[in-house]
């Protein structure tokens, strides 16, 4: 007879391991990344939620090269536009054969492609797939998870990679263990969590999004859900490893508010704007000031990477900095990967670009200054400076936030979800490392002081 304990844990959602012992781990790895590989192989379907600069490429084509030699059925890996050159470059290095097509046909036994080609692919030639910047999936309503989820849902192994699993928000890794065949992202909410009005139709029609909270018991059980599927790191010793060779240099952030050239009308001074639609208001009216500052900052002879999120303020931009290149929605995407590759590789000195564009999974650490036009998206900023900001660069990062008075609470707001993000990923770890038996040493040297008044 079983007792409550055996009970409760045959209820838990904790995916069992549909993987295998792997073939095929290359001396090349370090330490911590064998053990991710070793983990994610054994598992079949799991996410590896990695910071930037640890080595995901290198991962998931280990993953990749252990299913073709298990299954001998080709895999399909999933990549942003421009990384899926980067990665083909990436397999070369360490002797791991890879061909790329955006056709629709199986090119090789490890078959890389953009998401914007997986609609021409057929799911029934593929014996996995990995999802490289498995961000591109977070949003529940959005095509592009649909896609993926639908063209993954019968293929034995699976593989999502990316740093920035839900930021800020739980309630999108809801998404990734959907399309890794675990708990689906309506389950999982009324698992875990309560709406507060009680009403998601309702609001839903009047075009809010409804508000979800931990239930009272869940948030630990929700934890261990998430490491019955999922691996995550910040720094190899997360996992129990040395950190000597993945120090990052030092980074900086300098906010510079210039000033409007001309009021808001009615207004007798600049002022934070107090909305959404102020906030926008106040984008658009100060695009001349704002561009003009960034474009003084880069004057540097140096490479710099220049993010903006308006087609105005690129133009602009691409004016205002002669040795600059602009990736733009009016490229297709031969011309986007073909500008992308040239700033990567040192052919032009200066990139602008959005972050929806160009923010995800290229390696820039040649270039070590970046400007920013602040956003409520914590995600597009974060994925903006670790384009550059990444275990290999060499120097320390500058980041220029160029903004003007109006946009002090989007600065305010983009703080409160990076703390929140730092608040979910040390959960995350956490609980990673007490469910595979890691235990951290207590680091605290001083002693406490007692209050005289005691």
């Amino acid at each position: 007879m079983k007792n409550y304990s055996d009970f409760l844990d045959s209820k838990a959602s904790a995916g069992a391991n549909s993987g295998f012992t792997p073939t095929f781990m290359p001396s090349c790895l370090f330490d911590f990344q064998a053990a991710m590989c070793e983990y994610a192989i054994k598992k079949g379907r799991a996410a590896l939620l990695e910071d930037c600069g640890l080595g995901k490429t290198l991962q998931h084509l280990v993953w990749s090269q252990n299913i073709v030699e298990h299954t001998n059925k080709p895999v399909l890996v999933l990549t942003p536009l421009a990384v899926a050159e980067q990665t083909r470059r990436e397999a070369g290095k360490f002797g791991i054969e890879t061909k790329r097509s955006d056709s629709g046909q199986v090119a090789g036994k490890i078959t890389i492609t953009n998401y914007e080609k997986l609609h021409l692919f057929n799911w029934q030639d593929f014996s996995a797939v990995v999802c490289d910047e498995s961000s591109r999936i977070k949003s529940a309503n959005s095509s592009t998870k649909q896609q993926v989820t639908d063209f993954m849902r019968k293929i034995q192994y699976r593989l999502l990679c990316t740093a920035t699993a839900a930021p800020n928000d739980y309630l999108e890794l809801g998404t990734s263990s959907e399309a890794l065949g675990y708990l689906g992202f309506l389950d999982m909410l009324n698992r875990f969590f309560k709406n507060d009005n009680n009403n998601t139709t309702m609001r839903r029609m009047y075009g809010e999004a409804p508000k979800w909270r931990f239930r009272g018991h869940a948030e630990l059980p929700f934890w261990r859900w998430v490491c019955s599927w999922a691996r995550a790191l910040r720094k190899p010793s997360d996992i129990g490893f040395d950190d000597r060779d993945f120090v990052l240099p030092p980074l900086s952030e300098e906010e510079h508010v210039v000033e409007a050239r001309t009021l808001a009308e009615g207004m007798l001074f600049s002022l934070p704007a107090a909305d959404l639609f102020e906030q926008r208001r106040e984008r658009k009216r100060t695009i001349v000031e704002r561009c003009e500052k960034v474009a003084q900052l880069v004057d540097t002879g140096k490479p710099a990477l220049v993010w903006c999120h308006l087609n105005d303020e690129g133009n602009l931009l691409e004016q205002l900095i002669p040795d600059a290149i602009q990736v733009s929605g009016r490229d297709n995407d031969y011309q986007k990967e073909e500008k992308l590759l040239a700033f990567a590789d040192g052919k032009s000195r200066v990139l602008i670009t959005k972050p929806k564009i160009g923010a995800h999974g290229l390696n820039l650490q040649h270039c070590s200054h970046i400007t920013f036009f602040p956003s409520h998206s914590y995600e597009q900023y974060y994925q903006g400076v670790r384009r550059c900001w990444r275990f290999g660069q060499k120097n320390p990062v500058k980041v220029d936030i160029v903004m003007t008075e109006g946009e002090r609470k989007v600065m305010k707001n983009l703080k409160r979800k990076a703390v929140a993000a730092d608040v979910m990923f040390t959960n995350l770890v956490l609980e990673m490392n007490n469910s595979i038996g890691i235990k951290h040493e207590n680091k605290m040297t001083k002693e406490m002081e007692v209050p005289t008044w005691l």
